[in-house]
């Protein structure tokens, strides 16, 4: 099975993310440049300008045995846990992909020693 890891992070982080995710499983990332999320509090406003960060959302997909391993680096990275405000990572289930071809090796590789 499939994973999407999706992981919306502080910009700096970005390159550090996608290093200790190749090195995790990942064949590829897609970047998103600014982004923008709000948690629990609302951000605050000068003169009518937003203060929240701009953030990098990273896009993997990667195998199932891969997924949990990718998150636990980011997390990491990140600093999750104890820093409220850096960003969150989740996975979503892939049903069906198009346009993974050269990718396609890695991935069942990965997933053949699962078993």
């Amino acid at each position: 099975m499939l994973k999407l890891i999706i992981a919306f992070v502080s910009i700096d982080k970005s390159d550090e993310i996608i290093e200790a995710a190749r090195k995790a499983g990942a064949t590829g990332a897609t970047v998103l440049n600014d982004v923008r999320g709000e948690g629990l509090k609302a951000t605050k406003t000068f003169f009518g300008l937003d203060l929240t960060l701009v953030r990098t959302a990273l896009l993997f997909v990667a195998s199932e045995s891969c997924s949990r391993n990718i998150l636990n680096c980011i997390s990491e990275i990140c600093d999750f846990d104890d820093e409220p405000g850096s960003g969150i990572a989740i996975q979503l289930a892939i049903e069906d992909a198009v346009g993974l071809q050269s990718q396609l090796p890695y991935i069942l590789e990965s997933m053949d020693d699962d078993t």
